[in-house]
């Protein structure tokens, strides 16, 4: 009856339904007072308990599985697991016994190490030829050489620069990153080799200088530590060309520049001598890298951080570093010039303050402009001031107005506003004429300028433009100028920094670097 009872929802002592519903009242009362144990469910719970109990009719707890080892699991097996843990695991498991040393050292499971781990896709079963083994690579290699592996920023003062260090088949190669040949701001980098590390057929890894034009020669590398690394290299010889020094500027002048001595003969002549020989200077000797992160995204950022092309003026391109910071945006050399050296924020954006552009007729006349963007300056000069003015209760905060941005708008709300027209003001330089004539936002902003040398700094104010999700520009009113920046394509491994913290760290030390 309680077996019946639960089935169908009731209590024991109610019965069945369908039962009662048979039943007449006589039936119903006798079976009211029958006890509430049934022979049949009485059945059920001992053979139920006599199975637990092995039979005799008591319960008892289940008996734990037989032991198995890993020793007796077949090698085939144990070759699949030890390929499926970390290559750092390995070592220590290797001294647990002879026969998981002996396991180990399957080049299978180090192959896919090196795979999964360094994204190795060569086939390493050529490396059999030479006598070197995945395990030789992933351990003396790889493994190594872990920490060089990502973004850097030569201390090549003021210029600084951008470093991807990457593994490259069966190599480790470091690849400089420079701009396209000013004012293309839109075409792709350009990058060439400064180093690379292999394996030879001795086992050992050897380290090649690729700087010059003489072919690949001896080098060092030194791990300072885990954020900083330097190179030296031992053949200074082949930096140098066989036609001198002379052959050697004009060579560099059409690689870095794009242009021709004659062509520029006339423009900052002595900037690019000194450029040059700081650079050979920098090369010849030891040459220091400090790492650097891809700055972190947030889903309300105005746009997808990241590394941009920036035109400059008569300085050219040069590598900008755009992240989010709350209220404000900036911009960060990640190369430099002898006014404003790398590491430098050369442009902050005030995500707070939108500025509405007028139409194109008005848009055109500088004066108008300047007119609009003083008057946000202003504002926000005094916000600064009644800032500094508050209490520790905050009180008088400064009341919202129509050119405040809520936080709220950001993020890819910006890109659906209709884009509006746009085009330079009269008597704006540009060395980029072929900029978008639409735009989606404006923003007042701030932009560094000094003197050569970094002397007598200041910020003044300006406009920051958003074109699209891979272009915005700046409008420097003290310079009446316009730098365009275009994104950078290139995809980068090993670079997102492991936290905030960590990036706004890192954005501190390569500033700290040229102040």
């Amino acid at each position: 009856m309680a077996v019946c009872a639960r089935l169908c929802g009731v209590g024991p002592s109610r019965g069945c339904r369908r039962r009662q519903q048979r039943r007449g009242p006589a039936e119903t009362a006798a079976a009211d007072s029958e006890p509430d144990t049934d022979p049949e469910e009485e059945r059920i719970e001992a053979g139920a308990a006599a199975l637990c109990g092995g039979g005799s009719g008591r319960s008892a707890s289940p008996s734990p599985p037989p032991r198995c080892s890993l020793l007796e699991l077949p090698p085939e097996l144990l070759v699949e697991i030890f390929a499926s843990l970390p290559g750092t695991d390995l070592p220590s498991l290797a001294q647990v016994c002879t026969k998981f040393r002996h396991i180990l050292h399957t080049d299978t499971i180090w192959r896919r190490r090196c795979r999964e781990e360094y994204g190795v896709c060569e086939n390493l079963r050529k490396l059999e030829i030479t006598g070197v083994s995945c395990r030789d690579v992933y351990a003396k290699l790889l493994h190594r050489y872990r920490h060089i592996l990502g973004l850097w920023q030569p201390d090549i003062g003021p210029y600084g620069g951008l470093l991807n260090v990457v593994v490259d088949g069966l190599f480790i190669i470091g690849w400089m990153y420079l701009p396209p040949h000013d004012p293309h701001v839109d075409d792709p980098m350009r990058f060439k080799p400064l180093f690379r590390i292999h394996l030879t057929d001795r086992k050992s890894p050897t380290v090649e200088c690729m700087y010059g034009h003489r072919g690949p020669h001896n080098g060092h590398i030194q791990i300072v530590k885990k954020d900083e690394f330097s190179t030296k290299c031992n053949q200074t010889d082949h930096h140098r060309m066989s036609g001198g020094r002379q052959e050697e500027f004009r060579t560099w002048l059409r690689e870095e520049w794009g242009r021709t001595l004659e062509d520029i003969f006339h423009e900052h002549m002595q900037e690019l001598i000194l450029m040059k020989f700081i650079y050979t200077s920098q090369y010849d000797n030891c040459l220091t890298y400090r790492r650097i992160y891809l700055p972190p995204s947030h889903p309300d950022d105005l746009i997808k951080p990241g590394l941009f092309k920036g035109t400059y003026g008569s300085h050219g391109l040069e590598i900008v570093m755009l992240s989010f910071h709350g209220k404000h945006a900036r911009a960060t050399k990640i190369t430099g010039d002898p006014n404003i050296p790398a590491g430098q924020q050369t442009v902050e954006i005030d995500l707070m303050h939108r500025i509405q552009l007028p139409n194109v007729e008005n848009l055109c006349n500088f004066n108008e402009l300047s007119r609009i963007v003083l008057e946000v300056h202003e504002q926000v000069r005094q916000e600064q001031q009644q800032q500094e003015d508050r209490t520790e209760d905050n009180e008088g905060a400064r009341p919202p107005t129509e050119k405040v941005w809520e936080p709220g708008d950001r993020g890819a709300a910006a890109l659906k506003e209709q884009p509006v027209q746009f085009v330079l003001p009269v008597g704006v330089t540009s060395r980029n004429e072929d900029y978008p004539r639409t735009c989606r936002m404006c923003f007042y902003g701030t932009g560094l300028i000094a003197d050569h040398g970094f002397t007598s700094p200041e910020r003044t104010p300006g406009v920051f433009i958003l074109f699209d999700e891979d272009r915005f520009g700046f409008i420097w009113l003290e310079l009446k100028s316009f730098s365009l920046y275009s994104r950078v394509q290139a995809t980068f491994r090993n670079a997102d920094a492991p936290s905030p913290q960590a990036f706004e760290e890192m954005l501190k030390n390569i500033q700290s670097l040229t102040s």
